[in-house]
């Protein structure tokens, strides 16, 4: 039965997330975004405030998410996906981003304070989750399932 270790395992695997947003006209736009989690209910991000998707966190907050790996052969995936609430993050969250980040960088490709100053080219972000989401495969034998579905945990 999929529960809360299964999307702490898909977080933990990858790097990448993807985040949908609408523009003030609603209309969709996806980005991948490196990213660490902040506990089991925050995510956070580093991204130019100038690109797509940040102008639309901007006017509409709410966010879908989807981390992945897109590298498993057919039939065998597993995802985590996200309903969520993005925006800036505070001064406050930047020590816990920061830790959070580097711990998911290679040496000699971590971060460093200034890197998330209120004026460097790059902002903070973060979401705070409201559901979660976990990929159940085609012929899961709990849920007797012949399609792939999500499952809410």
């Amino acid at each position: 039965m999929p529960n809360s270790s299964d999307i702490e395992r898909v977080i933990a695997a990858n790097l990448y997330l993807v985040v949908a947003t609408t523009d003030s006209d609603g209309s969709p736009w996806v980005s991948p975004v490196f990213f660490a989690p902040l506990g089991d209910k925050s995510l956070c991000w580093l991204s130019s405030p100038d690109s797509r998707h940040s102008r639309n966190i901007a006017r509409r907050p709410d966010v879908a998410i989807t981390v992945f790996d897109s590298r498993i052969a057919v039939g065998r995936a597993e995802a985590a996906f996200f309903e969520a609430v993005a925006f800036r993050a505070s001064t406050d969250d930047r020590p816990r981003a920061l830790a959070a980040l580097n711990g998911r960088l290679p040496p000699g490709k971590q971060l460093s304070e200034s890197d998330l100053d209120p004026d460097s080219p790059m902002w903070l972000y973060r979401c705070d989750i409201d559901r979660r989401f976990v990929l159940v495969r085609g012929g899961d034998p709990v849920h007797k399932n012949v399609l792939d579905m999500t499952l809410e945990v």
